[in-house]
């Protein structure tokens, strides 16, 4: 039996007719890290697409693993200069177990907040250096090229600290711009990237 809206055939014989949206994520962009300062997505450069194609653009971040013990995982955009300096407004939540079960925390970090600021933002926990330890996690962008509104993103990341903690972040925000934003920037608080993936996906209409 076929499913009909508005004299279009939708469903028939439980194929999806291709004209109906799906929701998919659509692969834009793959970045691997080795011993990398950045991993940077740029709009126009190499296929990477952050324009009107989609509502919403997310970021998939895979064992993110860095030089150095202890730093954090950073984020920033650019409004269509060169510099990864757009103006943000951001709010993070963190709550940590440790890995002996000595102690639990749920912490509104203050000094991570941006207010109107260009710095970098902070997503993930101190992620450790050992062999094992790393971050993942995503962050979702929307609307990044509309120019009414500012520009929100939202981001959780799963971290296994430096200290033996398990941690898991929440940050969320905006850019503080009715410009478009057409850069995303990854970097560490302190030292390179060591290795792990970063993939940009699309979705929505």
């Amino acid at each position: 039996m076929g499913v009909i809206s508005n004299g279009t055939t939708l469903l028939d014989a439980g194929a999806l007719d291709a004209s109906v949206a799906t929701g998919k994520m659509i692969l834009i962009k793959t970045l691997t890290a080795s011993n990398s300062a950045n991993l940077t997505f740029v709009h126009g450069a190499s296929n990477v697409v952050l324009d009107g194609t989609y509502s919403t653009y997310v970021f998939k971040i895979i064992n993110i693993h860095p030089i150095t013990d202890g730093a954090f995982l950073l984020f920033n955009g650019r409004d269509g200069g060169t510099n990864y300096d757009a103006t943000k407004q951001t709010n993070f939540l963190e709550a940590t177990h440790k890995e002996d079960d000595s102690a639990t925390a749920l912490d509104n970090n203050d000094a991570s907040d941006l207010a109107n600021s260009t710095a970098a933002c902070r997503m993930s926990a101190a992620i450790g250096s050992g062999n094992d330890e790393s971050a993942n996690g995503e962050i979702k962008l929307f609307n990044p090229s509309q120019t009414t509104f500012v520009k929100k993103f939202i981001s959780r990341i799963s971290t296994y600290e430096s200290s033996d903690i398990a941690a898991d972040s929440l940050m969320a925000g905006y850019f503080n711009v009715t410009a478009a934003i057409d850069g995303i920037q990854f970097s560490m608080s302190s030292g390179n990237i060591d290795s792990g993936i970063i993939k940009l996906y699309g979705m929505g209409a």
